[in-house]
């Protein structure tokens, strides 16, 4: 009987075994041919994406640049008609809101325009603490305007390694979103932390908070929930700390309001200084 013969039924043990093993290994190669496909399409939806924002920045570029020539001679005639206007109460003030219509549309081309700038970061290390004191300095009077109360949570000798010009562009961008949060007033918190030798620096504000439905698509360009806003502050903070290999990141708190955080890598974040 074949059942016993020990020689034929080890060889049929054996052949059960080299099966359930090939069995196996075909699973796991399935599973893996899955796991490279999704990768795959997801590397394929992001060079579309990449690929499409390319087209819309050479054409934003091209658009500002044109506008912001046109705008040169037009700021010039409106500096000239002010001066002729000097008695002219009710024409002043008509003339100071067009001014005030012509100063948005400069700020939407300077969005545009550092939008679709690719220069490399320039680099160079200085105190974080002086660069967020300089920004909120700036916006004192409108924090006074707003009632908004300002505490700063950054040690005075932590530094960083990065382009000031660049990085004080993404913090502005930032703390101005906070501020449109909150019309009424609020509490704004810049805080500074150290993660695994990285700098990691949070803007939080006390306003009505980001919908869930939004957080996806917030760093997108020209994605806004604002009336006159461009969409494009916050995409140009998502380009800045990318071009530093680091992240940006945006949650609600607990608490209530919103919460911006940008992480830089330790390469770039060089701790407290000496």
């Amino acid at each position: 009987m074949l059942g016993d013969d020990p020689s034929l039924a080890a060889i049929l043990e054996a052949w059960n075994d080299a099966t359930l093993r090939l069995q196996h290994t075909h699973e796991s190669l399935q599973a893996e041919v899955a796991r490279l496909t999704d990768e795959l399409a997801a590397k394929d939806e992001e060079l579309a994406r990449e690929n499409r924002l390319a087209d819309l920045g050479r054409m934003a570029s091209h658009v500002a640049h044109e506008v912001r020539n046109s705008l040169v001679p037009v700021n010039l005639y409106m500096s000239l008609l002010r001066r002729r206007l000097t008695d002219d109460s009710g024409s002043l003030d008509v003339l100071t809101k067009v001014e005030a219509g012509f100063a948005a549309l400069d700020a939407t081309v300077n969005d545009l325009l550092n939008f679709t700038a690719h220069r490399e970061p320039q680099w160079r290390t200085f105190i974080v603490q002086d660069l967020i004191e300089e920004i909120l300095d700036s916006l004192a009077p409108q924090f006074e305007a707003q009632g908004i109360d300002v505490d700063v949570d950054v040690p005075p000798h932590t530094v960083v390694t990065a382009d000031r010009e660049m990085l004080r562009r993404a913090i502005l961008n930032l703390v101005l979103n906070a501020v449109d949060a909150m019309p009424k007033g609020g509490d704004l918190v810049v805080t500074s932390y150290e993660r695994q030798g990285g700098l990691e620096l949070e803007i939080a504000d006390s306003g009505p908070g980001l919908p869930e439905s939004h957080l996806p698509r917030l760093f997108d360009p020209f994605f806004t929930t604002k009336a006159t806003g461009t969409g494009l502050g916050l995409s140009i903070v998502h380009r800045i700390v990318e071009a530093h290999g680091g992240r940006v990141t945006a949650a609600n708190c607990p608490e209530g309001g919103a919460a911006f955080t940008i992480e830089l890598p330790p390469r770039r974040a060089m701790g407290v200084a000496a």
